[in-house]
């Protein structure tokens, strides 16, 4: 019978976590160390290390003293948290989803957001992932020549260089994830961002005569 109990207070312990997980609007990071963070959870303060749940629901995964960043996961999904900076909308929501019709040229484009910044995406199957122009990069805000590994990239125009990145955030439509692979080719090409398999890779992509339709998993 005392085992019965136990399980049962554990079940409802579960349920709690989860509860709080999907209930948190607000999350700040109050205080930063080597794997090791105080982050504020709708006012409730919670001194972790790396691997750490707080009662809400919240892990942290890293932290980047010298970025002033930690990255957390909340919900199954994962958010990088910027030192003094207060994330809002952290509400559990239905599975995002957009909808996309092809332009004159028969390429499908789209409005979204990198870390934050306006961009304009075409979305392209055959990037294994996301690729942006330098002059972008640079607007966004992304050191890429600091942060970035070098390397190169073929192109119609030649061989030219790019740096390997990782995005903090992409958000398209309904749709937002966090930490995406990308390269930032040096120049103006290609003019829009091109939507690559590392953010459309994780998504279901669905054809309807000249209706594209991406929905998260």
């Amino acid at each position: 019978m005392r085992n019965f109990f136990v399980k049962i207070l554990g079940s409802i312990a579960m349920m709690l976590v989860m509860s709080f997980a999907g209930a948190a609007e607000n999350i700040s990071l109050q205080a930063l160390f080597k794997d090791k963070a105080i982050i504020v959870v709708d006012g409730a303060r919670h001194v972790l290390n790396s691997g750490e749940q707080s009662p809400d629901g919240i892990k942290l995964l890293t932290t980047d003293t010298q970025g002033e960043k930690a990255e957390i996961e909340i919900d199954g999904k994962r958010e990088v948290l910027k030192l003094g900076m207060v994330s809002t909308g952290f509400a559990s929501k239905g599975k995002g989803s957009v909808i996309l019709y092809p332009e004159t040229n028969g390429h499908y484009f789209t409005e979204g957001l990198v870390n934050g910044v306006s961009v304009r995406f075409m979305v392209d199957t055959g990037a294994t992932i996301i690729g942006i122009n330098s002059v972008t990069a640079e607007r966004i805000g992304i050191d890429y020549r600091k942060l970035g590994r070098p390397g190169y990239v073929n192109t119609a125009g030649g061989i030219i260089p790019t740096y390997y990145v990782k995005l903090n955030s992409v958000k398209v439509g309904e749709i937002t994830m966090y930490n995406v692979d990308a390269s930032v080719m040096e120049g103006s090409s290609p003019r829009e961002a091109l939507l690559g398999m590392s953010f459309l890779g994780s998504l279901n992509m669905k054809r309807d005569s000249e209706k594209m339709e991406l929905s998260e998993r």
